[in-house]
């Protein structure tokens, strides 16, 4: 089969003025962006389109994925492209990628094989460059915050208190924990601190929850970013860099309008990690998709433990949008990682036995599946399972997934060939979706923001995880009690845990029950609105593997990108 590159390049495009036609929207809705195939959307658009009917809203999360991915991308993609096999109208809104995993393992988040988004490389590669936007408006954030320690410290900030670090859209290790400030009296305050990759940044959440420039704005001026000596909060307003964050964010709250291989439309936009993160797209791209289609699907980061819950708990709760059912993204290769068989190890071949037919071990691993379904449940959605097959996929175990998603309360399970055969291979997954939305629907969220924040916390530690208790270190009692007292205890919650599991612990496979979850630190996302607890060991700053991408990918000698993917 060819490399995603070579597909993405054999692509016919439309352009980009065909595809906004799909939607609904004329020249004055969009200006072109450097290409005939990309252009940024104007926001005012969402005054002219409020009258049309709503879409149907489908969220797609998938099970506990393996260090290399599930297909999820390539799902959502491959879901979109599928309406039209089945005569309906869809429209896609995803995430931007990082160039952090882009350059690191990872790689891109385009989808693959004959479900991408294109222009391929540009989508992968700073795109209209909104993360650079939202970089350059936190670090503008933290140089004034050093000026005023430098300036005599008017505000009376206590500089261990400081929890604001700067970010790069890289990963980078080195750059984890630093001392600043050193050198003479005018090189600033030194102190201890460090970098955060982009997309973990406050204002990359505050981008994708934003409905509205002036919520946007609003936002900002919220952000604390330290406590005084007497324990007051610090705000982006009071260092007095509100104003100038909003307006270097302006162009970057407008989302970017690009096309699937099949000339689907996609409204790419935001880019957060679902582990460090909430891990969606923009409220604004799928407040004008919902607007522009029959369907639109959007994604969840990593599993439904973490992206759907935070699709469900957060973004739902600011959007007003109400999902009318959920895709479970599975594969035979993580169920049989799940049955403790198997040990998947990035940039090394997967384990040769993984393709052995073995019914058992699929069964024994489905419990994962289960666990999923059943969080999607809690939340009053219809789930179905999308099964993405690869190569080696055996049939018995493919029917064993299916008998066990209907089981354990999906619809139904599709097997996919998206990958491969583009939207037609997608088309079952379609035509099951489209059942599903017609059922009835009870959405609804799993805690109250008036309760206690530990009660929020432990509600999804039990709920969503299968804990059977949560303990909290010095500091984050300390933190908690700081922020009920500074009146953000009313907040939703953002957990940072790993993706490899269930449960904090990357090693425990399946579906864990009992274990202790220890909250070791929570910070408080003002500005976004949410708490943010981390619960194990979290890196916001991501390192580099032995053998990144990054070295495979150059241009060659008629100025063209090679080894991307």
């Amino acid at each position: 089969m060819l490399s995603d590159l070579e597909i993405a390049r054999r692509a016919t495009l439309l352009p980009i003025a065909r595809i906004a036609e799909q939607m609904g929207f004329t020249p004055e809705d969009y200006d072109v962006y450097g290409s005939p195939y990309i252009a940024k959307l104007r926001l005012d658009v969402l005054n002219r389109v409020q009258e049309r009917p709503a879409a149907r809203y489908i969220d797609v999360t998938a099970i506990t994925p393996t260090p290399l991915g599930e297909g999820k991308s390539t799902t959502t993609v491959g879901l979109g492209q599928a309406m039209q096999h089945i005569g309906k109208r869809g429209v896609v809104t995803l995430r931007q990628p990082s160039m952090g995993p882009t350059f690191g393992i990872k790689g891109g988040a385009a989808g693959g094989g004959y479900s991408q988004v294109v222009p391929m490389e540009t989508f992968n590669l700073h795109l209209t460059g909104d993360i650079h936007a939202v970089a350059a408006a936190n670090n503008l954030l933290a140089a004034m915050l050093d000026n005023k320690l430098l300036r005599g410290n008017p505000l009376n900030i206590d500089p261990y208190s400081i929890t604001w670090k700067r970010v790069v859209d890289m990963n980078d290790r080195a750059l984890r924990n630093i001392i600043i400030g050193l050198g003479t009296k005018d090189d600033g305050v030194p102190r201890q601190t460090g970098f955060d990759i982009a997309v973990a940044s406050e204002v990359m959440a505050i981008l994708a929850l934003a409905t509205s420039p002036a919520d946007l704005r609003e936002r900002m001026r919220r952000i604390v970013v330290a406590f005084t000596h007497d324990k007051q909060p610090v705000t982006a307003a009071d260092i007095g860099a509100d104003g100038a964050m909003a307006v270097l964010m302006q162009e970057a709250l407008r989302p970017t309008l690009l096309q699937t291989l099949e000339n689907t439309p996609v409204l790419v936009h935001a880019g957060p990690f679902a582990n460090i993160a909430h891990g969606n797209s923009s409220i604004l791209a799928d407040l004008i998709a919902v607007r522009g289609a029959e369907y639109v699907i959007t994604e969840s980061g990593f599993g439904a433990d973490i992206g759907a819950e935070k699709f469900f708990n957060i973004k739902c709760r600011y959007s007003g949008l109400r999902p009318d059912a959920a895709v479970i993204v599975a594969t035979v290769r993580a169920l049989k990682a799940h049955s403790g068989q198997y040990r998947i190890v990035p940039g090394k071949a997967l384990p040769a036995e993984l393709t052995d037919l073995n019914v058992a071990h699929v069964e024994s691993g489905a419990a994962n599946l289960i666990k999923h379904i059943e969080n999607v449940q809690k939340h009053g959605v219809t789930p179905v399972v999308a099964i993405n097959v690869f190569a080696g996929d055996h049939p018995e175990e493919l029917a064993a997934i299916q008998r066990i998603s209907q089981q354990a309360g999906a619809l139904g399970a599709a097997i996919c060939r998206h990958h491969a055969e583009g939207g037609k291979g997608a088309a079952e997954l379609a035509e099951m979706l489209v059942q599903a939305c017609d059922r009835p629907n009870n959405f609804k969220f799993l805690y109250d923001l008036d309760q206690p924040i530990k009660t929020k916390i432990e509600t999804i530690c039990r709920e969503i995880y299968g804990a059977g208790s949560v303990e909290y270190d010095s500091q984050a009692e300390k933190q908690i009690r700081a922020y009920e007292a500074s009146g953000f205890g009313g907040l939703p919650i953002c957990m940072a845990k790993t993706h490899l599991s269930l449960s904090p612990d990357p090693a425990l496979k399946g579906a864990p029950t009992g274990f202790t979850v220890t909250v070791r630190e929570v910070r408080a996302s003002v500005g976004a609105g949410f708490i943010y607890p981390l619960l194990g060991e979290m890196r916001t700053m991501p390192g580099l593997s032995e053998h990144p991408a990054a070295e495979a990918i150059d241009v060659d000698d008629e100025g063209r990108i090679v080894g991307l993917f």
